[in-house]
């Protein structure tokens, strides 16, 4: 299947309604005609089993049969472009004396001219691998070292996998090791024992270059050169020998050895597992770059109003940061599978987390892609949800008609399930009840309330569990109404009809931004430099924080005053990755930081729902109609 299909799956994948052929061609950048096509293609594909249900509504994945089709779906025919090019990267990276054309073509049964453009694609490859294709006659050479070899394995590896985590049986398939999960069980065990962290989404990462240096030794591959030692093999690097040699029956050199061993320090582990932040600082950290990250997190936290000052939390990120920093200088970023998931349900944590990056990237120099955004927005995510206090609590009246204590257990039950949610505020024993006088957001009542209201809820004397999740949906939807009640009276103050736009289309993200910026200049929101801001915003990390709406914006709260310039499009725009109906320009002023913290992560949420989007898309064809279908948005 094309990239374009995958990512059509990928799409229904993460919505359970019906897709129309519209949205699904917006959301490609293709006709509907050509997504028709599509579907046939990947029917065609998944025969006998039945991947895609179409109706007059559109399109639906059958999860469970797509969940068939790729735990058995086995890769293209041999002569498939992709796979072609694959074979002939592993053909060159194993060759010694080069490959003949001629013989290549025969033995593939395709045209010269076939392997001839299979070879500029090769070359397309290459720039900033330290590899390159030389030739002589019908001969080509694939000359460079044995680690970019490696690496230009374990990168094309990567993009004939699905997207997301590395799959470990993937892994096993490719490279014909029945071995490496067990290989793996007995790594984690061995490095529990010796007292790191084990970072789980990097592993399989590491292990795919276990199975390329076992691979390649196997077909005598040169090893990789050594570092030279001044002491020998750590305890790690020897209990890593002996456990690849029981479990492989190979011997790598000590250069394949410290090669793997660095890859598990700067992606899968971190010393200290139980540690005192004291004694991480004297074993550990070097003090350089805890100055650095010291610094970094104390401006991050002036900056966005939170705090990142305690002490441990700093020690770990810095722990972190230095193996971030190897990896960047060694051009060999970890992968992270939650990266999309995190932008689009923690966009302010993400935007911390850039903030820190950028400044990361000055003080060394070095380029941070969105996968390490992401690791840091984890460190500050886990730690702000740590420090936060529960002010978001749901307030709830109990009635609870008085016999023996059953009110006092009744009470007792709901605290000790719902205690992170509900705060009781009062209980009422008595059957004749004034329903008008409980000032609750939610009315949990055992005896029928002769009336009806989304705040109140009949529950059992003794609760059950049906019991204790119609309160939680219910106290979410409180969360909910009230996050957005506050939402809208902060947002609608930051819109002006001079900055609204319907239909308006820019080249690319950089012109957008220029163009919305220029019309915020000339009303003095802005200084021509918040525009230069946000376009250096908009190169560390996309800022389409959903599939529908990009929020480009300045790290420095330098405007005048905050406020949205806002363009609803019929037509999505290419936003990175992305394609976006709606750009949201946002300047905020210094005096704006708290509002920024307060109506960034639900602003982004509003916008979240594709239906709702796309109603508000249709709907929208001027600046009134926007404001009436926001308002209806964020109070249903």
């Amino acid at each position: 299947m094309s990239d374009k299909q995958t990512r059509m799956l990928e799409y229904l994948s993460q919505t359970p309604v019906w897709v129309t052929a519209g949205e699904l061609a917006d959301h490609l950048g293709v006709t509907p005609r050509t997504v028709r096509s599509y579907v046939t293609n990947v029917k065609a594909a998944a025969h006998p089993l039945d991947v895609i249900e179409s109706g007059t509504a559109g399109y639906r994945l059958d999860l469970e049969a797509y969940a068939a089709f790729r735990s058995s779906h086995k890769p293209a025919d041999p002569d498939s472009k992709q796979n072609r090019l694959y074979a002939l990267v592993r053909r060159l990276t194993e060759s010694d004396n080069g490959l003949d054309v001629y013989s290549l073509a025969a033995e593939l049964f395709v045209s010269d001219s076939t392997i001839e453009a299979d070879l500029a694609r090769v070359r397309s490859l290459l720039p900033e691998t330290g590899l390159t294709l030389g030739r002589r006659g019908s001969v080509v050479t694939l000359a460079g070292s044995e680690t970019d070899r490696r690496r230009l394995l374990s990168r094309m590896f990567r993009e004939e996998t699905d997207r997301g985590m590395l799959n470990l049986e993937t892994i096993q398939r490719e490279f014909a090791s029945k071995s490496l999960s067990a290989f793996k069980t007995d790594l984690i065990a061995m490095l529990d024992a010796q007292g790191y962290f084990v970072n789980e989404y990097g592993t399989n990462d590491v292990l795919l270059h276990v199975a390329i240096a076992v691979d390649r030794v196997t077909k005598r591959a040169a090893p990789l050169p050594a570092e030279p030692q001044a002491t020998p093999p750590d305890e790690m690097t020897q209990a890593l020998a002996v456990l690849i040699k029981r479990h492989f029956d190979v011997e790598l050199a000590i250069g394949d050895l410290d090669y793997i061993g660095l890859l598990l320090t700067t992606r899968v582990i971190t010393p200290g597992h139980d540690q005192p932040a004291t004694k991480l600082i004297e074993n550990f950290v070097r003090p350089e770059d805890l100055d650095t990250v010291r610094q970094i997190v104390t401006r991050a936290s002036e900056e966005f109003l939170v705090d990142l000052t305690e002490e441990t939390f700093i020690v770990r990120l810095t722990l972190h940061v230095r193996n971030l920093i190897n990896r960047a200088q060694d051009r060999s970023f970890a992968h992270n599978p939650l990266t999309r998931s995190i932008k689009t349900s923690y966009p302010m944590i993400y935007e911390l987390a850039v903030y820190i990056a950028s400044q990361l990237q000055r003080q060394e120099r070095i380029v941070i892609n969105d996968d390490e955004i992401a690791y840091i927005a984890m460190h500050v995510g886990a730690h702000l949800q740590q420090q936060s206090r529960r002010v978001d609590l749901v307030s709830c009246a109990i009635v609870c008609p008085n016999y023996y204590d059953m009110h006092v257990l009744l009470r007792e039950r709901i605290e000790r399930v719902l205690g992170d949610e509900l705060e009781v505020v009062s209980v009422v024993t008595r059957s004749d009840v004034d329903w008008n006088g409980l000032e609750a957001d939610l009315v949990l009542t055992t005896i029928d309330p002769g009336r009806i209201g989304d705040g109140i809820i009949v529950i059992q004397p003794f609760l059950t569990e049906t019991d204790i999740e119609r309160i939680r949906k219910a106290a979410s939807r409180v969360r909910r109404l009230r996050r957005r009640a506050h939402l809208k009276d902060d947002l609608l103050q930051f819109f002006d009809a001079s900055l609204f736009s319907h239909n308006f289309y820019a080249s690319d993200e950089d012109a957008m931004i220029r163009a919305l910026g220029e019309r915020m200049a000339e009303q003095g929101i802005i200084e021509p430099e918040y525009i230069d801001g946000a376009i250096e915003r908009e190169l560390m990390s996309s800022t389409a924080f959903t599939d529908n709406l990009a929020v480009p914006h300045s790290m420095s709260m330098t405007a005048n005053r905050t406020s949205i310039a806002i363009v609803i499009n019929d037509t999505p725009m290419d936003w990175g990755e992305a394609r976006v109906n709606v750009v949201a320009l946002v300047a905020f002023s210094a005096a704006g930081r708290k509002s920024f913290q307060d109506v960034f992560d639900q602003f982004v949420e509003v916008f979240s729902d594709r239906n709702d989007v796309q109603r508000l898309v249709r709907r929208s064809v001027d600046f009134a109609s926007f404001i009436d279908e926001l308002v209806h948005l964020m109070d249903q």
